[in-house]
């Protein structure tokens, strides 16, 4: 994967100095970011920073990864993203035996988009592909970001967690890894499977849902937050899955295509009972403190995804096509 294409000054700069040999480097100051979530330029140098810690990029010394100015460039950019976060999902308090049942209200109140409901009924099969091409930013990377939790856990929480994570990396079988099954449905639909393909493609919202889970995961003070990302994650999963994986077959998927999604139907029924419980539970009931912040990132993963799904909608209602530039019947 090689650097995607700049979207403003904050990721022109960073882009161009990842280019040279690593030193000490500056970005301009971010101009006032009135809606951080949609911001091309923020979400995109988040975005490029954190993948460094990823897989990196193939015309990118893996030096960059912690070079001192290029972390402090981070942090000014996270500053931003977290203040954000912090308005569109604000801490509720909670006590550490009731944060099981606060993230089932929460869920039970969230009053996101449908976009699952239009996927299964509604959508041609080029946004069913846009669809796809914009998740697999994400899907490729499939669970690699709640990993960041697991040595920052212990006991019981811990076993939780990688008891989720032992699914989400197919029991030890790479033709079952989730992000294994979400490549065979991106060749179902002719798309491109190759990792970062399709992030010139993504609008910062599609970033943001990625960007939301690193900063969490990068950062031990979010492991609260992290696994109540997780949780929502998961606790939102099962019946969206299924429509996806109807809408499919609505439009000509067979049980190849299908698999990722039949697979999260089972899969996560299970994982939110867990995540909920024994994760998200069982560490607020080690961490006190941070039960609200177990919270705070239940909020986020939900916020986010709204706004994934009302971009999607919005943009095929009002110009067709969700992507950045041309549509995909344009693009390799």
């Amino acid at each position: 994967m090689l650097l995607p294409q700049p979207r403003g000054p904050v990721s022109a700069a960073l882009t161009g100095a990842l280019l040279r040999t690593p030193g000490p480097l500056s970005v301009p100051p971010l101009d006032a970011v009135p809606d951080a979530v949609h911001d091309e330029d923020l979400q995109l140098a988040l975005w490029i920073c954190y993948e460094l810690h990823y897989r990196g990029f193939d015309d990118v010394d893996d030096s960059w990864e912690w070079e001192p100015s290029l972390l402090a460039a981070r942090a000014a950019l996270e500053r931003v993203w977290i203040a954000h976060l912090r308005e569109i999902g604000p801490a509720q308090r909670v006590e550490p035996d009731g944060v099981a049942g606060a993230l089932a209200r929460l869920v039970d109140e969230d009053d996101g988009p449908s976009l699952a409901g239009y996927l299964q009924r509604t959508a041609t099969r080029e946004q069913f592909r846009e669809f796809v091409a914009l998740r697999s930013v994400y899907h490729l990377k499939e669970a690699d970001p709640h990993s960041w939790a697991i040595p920052r856990l212990e006991g019981a929480t811990k076993a939780a967690l990688v008891e989720i994570q032992n699914d989400e990396y197919g029991g030890g079988r790479a033709d079952r890894m989730h992000s294994e099954l979400f490549r065979s449905t991106m060749r179902a639909l002719d798309l491109d499977d190759t990792y970062g393909h399709y992030v010139d493609r993504a609008p910062a919202v599609t970033l943001a849902v990625t960007n939301v889970i690193s900063l969490f995961g990068l950062h031990r003070r979010f492991s609260g937050a992290l696994v109540g990302h997780l949780a929502a994650f998961e606790m939102t999963s099962s019946l969206p899955n299924r429509r996806y994986g109807n809408g499919l077959r609505r439009l000509g998927g067979d049980a190849v295509a299908t698999r990722f999604y039949d697979e999260h139907v089972e899969a996560d029924a299970v994982h939110e009972q867990v995540a909920a419980h024994d994760l998200c539970g069982g560490y607020a009931i080690q961490h006190p403190e941070a039960a609200s912040e177990v919270l705070f990132g239940a909020a986020c993963c939900l916020a986010v995804e709204a706004e994934f799904g009302r971009h999607l909608l919005d943009s095929w209602q009002r110009r067709g096509s969700a992507l950045r530039g041309d549509d995909l019947a344009h693009v390799a």
